[in-house]
């Protein structure tokens, strides 16, 4: 099975937010070392949104382990200058894409206020799929998916937003599940430890998974980690999944685990 990690990030001599290891470097070498413990055949590297330095440092890890790391990044969307690009965005290498968060104070409006309105038809023309932090945004999701049916949206974290656990993290599953109408539409099932209080296997939120699964399918639904902020090791992130959700065929299992993921970002990985 070819298991591949939807989002981590990987940092030199930067603060990340304090929900993530409070190291000044967690380097591709040590996103590598933590991958062959888990038994991670490759990772998807998303640049965090606020420190742009670390774009080329994904960069130079996609270049020299290709088979390892490809990247969703990010540029400055609000400068007209950097319009044009989105059309040689994927000539990076391991560029595969890009994502946004726009949860800065200064970015909250920038869902609805026309700041990023050129970027939805531009991606879907260059073939560019976006990952988004979506939590409290899913209408314009939404309306977006259903203008814009060529361009491939992923979400975060299984649409869900930081701080709250158990059945308060997911009160408002049922946007998000209303959102798997749209075709273009995936979800990835990362930083599920962190949405619970319990123990692993973290059985609580079980159900809320499913639900996921349920209504997006195994060829929309990607497992994944975010590991420098999960409470526990990489290895009970994959046997969370491979192990201890009933519901999931082993069919289910090769997709979601990785074969998914990569079918949808176009990331031609062997094995």
């Amino acid at each position: 099975m070819l298991i591949v990690d939807s989002q981590i990030h990987i940092w030199e001599n930067e603060k990340m937010p304090g929900q993530h290891r409070q190291i000044p470097t967690y380097s591709k070498d040590d996103a590598l070392v933590e991958m062959r413990e888990g038994g991670i055949d490759a990772a998807l590297i998303h640049p965090p949104s606020t420190l742009p330095r670390t774009v080329p440092t994904a960069i130079e890890a996609a270049r020299q382990h290709p088979d390892k790391f490809a990247i969703l990044g990010h540029f400055a969307v609000e400068r007209p200058e950097n319009r044009a690009l989105i059309d040689t965005w994927k000539q990076q290498p391991g560029m595969l894409g890009l994502r946004f968060t726009f949860n800065q104070p200064h970015q909250q409006s920038w869902w609805t206020d026309g700041t990023v309105d050129w970027l939805w038809p531009a991606a879907e023309r260059a073939g560019v799929p976006i990952g988004l932090l979506a939590a409290g945004h899913f209408d314009v999701v939404a309306k977006v998916a259903e203008r814009h049916p060529g361009l491939r949206l992923l979400i975060d974290h299984m649409g869900r937003s930081g701080g709250a656990t158990d059945d308060a993290a997911f009160a408002n599953l049922g946007e998000l599940l209303a959102l798997a109408r749209w075709p273009n539409v995936a979800v990835k099932l990362s930083g599920a430890p962190s949405y619970s209080s319990g123990a692993y296997p973290w059985r609580n939120i079980h159900g809320y998974i499913q639900q996921i699964f349920d209504a997006f399918g195994p060829h929309r639904s990607f497992w994944g980690t975010d590991i420098t902020r999960m409470p526990c090791s990489y290895r009970q992130c994959v046997t969370m999944f491979t192990e201890e959700l009933p519901f999931l065929s082993a069919a289910d299992k090769d997709l979601v685990m990785g074969r998914a993921l990569c079918d949808w970002i176009g990331w031609k990985l062997p094995g």
